[in-house]
């Protein structure tokens, strides 16, 4: 072996050992930046609209996902989550379309690079919104669904997808919801909770002026309890413990207690 040759084999080894690393890094945390008013649709006030999202391993490298020019991240956070026990985490965000408002995507870390993993079907009209609840395994099969109310201004839809391959393929939904005050910028009026043995969703009702429990049964959303409110919901709701509630409403701050809600049939 020439002198030219061991420096050089050195190197190739040092570059596969680190890119090696790097794939097995997960993302630790994310962040939407380069605000836009492109799409200009301001629900959640301003800004909210953003043209990318960054990411940052646990080994403390970045990575960036720049949307097309029609599309915009329609959100305020990004939502770091796992669907099952060993799967590494992905990052749950709604993107919106110009012609066709928006939709539900898994963003993950492959090869070294974030990319849509998984996407659900857009709304179908420009302007329309969505708020996700949460990823929850409701079911009790080991893998989370993830929950949403399309439209949570008009006529919410409760909508429950799974993720088959690169698609999120909704399995259920339930009409009469609103988890957002249009022009807000406080996204967690709603939220999953366990409750009687298994995994359920807390969400609003259209007026929210009441809190509907909603579990999933053979792929049906019915609802198993409901808790009446004195005054609209405006705010963030917040598990003081696993039976009590602190929610926002129009009159204040007050507790919720989940043993007092009342069964549905």
């Amino acid at each position: 072996m020439s002198r030219l040759q061991s420096p050089l084999l050195a190197i190739t080894a040092l570059l596969a050992l680190s890119a090696a690393d790097a794939g097995a890094e997960t993302i630790a945390s994310a962040r939407y930046s380069a605000p836009v008013e492109r799409y200009g649709h301001f629900a959640l006030g301003r800004p909210h609209e953003y043209a990318r999202l960054t990411a940052t391993t646990d080994g403390g490298r970045l990575h960036t996902l720049e949307l097309p020019d029609d599309q915009v991240f329609e959100d305020l956070h990004p939502r770091l989550l796992s669907l099952a026990a060993a799967e590494p985490p992905e990052i749950l965000v709604i993107v919106s379309q110009r012609d066709r408002g928006s939709r539900l995507a898994l963003i993950r870390l492959r090869d070294g690079r974030l990319e849509i993993g998984a996407q659900a079907p857009a709304i179908g009209t420009p302007m329309r919104w969505l708020n996700p609840v949460g990823a929850a395994d409701l079911d009790g099969d080991g893998q989370a669904e993830i929950a949403a109310v399309s439209t949570p201004h008009i006529g919410g839809e409760l909508k429950v997808y799974r993720r088959r391959g690169d698609r999120l393929i909704e399995v259920a939904a339930l009409s009469g919801f609103s988890n957002h005050v249009y022009g807000s910028s406080e996204l967690e009026l709603s939220t999953p909770i366990a409750r009687a043995g298994r995994m359920q969703l807390l969400v609003p009702d259209a007026s929210r002026r009441q809190l509907r429990i909603i579990a999933l049964h053979d792929d049906r959303l019915l609802e198993t309890g409901h808790c009446p409110l004195p005054a609209a919901l405006t705010g963030a709701i917040t598990l003081v413990s696993p039976s009590t509630l602190s929610v926002e409403l129009l009159s204040g701050r007050q507790l919720i207690s989940l043993n007092e809600c009342l069964a549905s049939r």
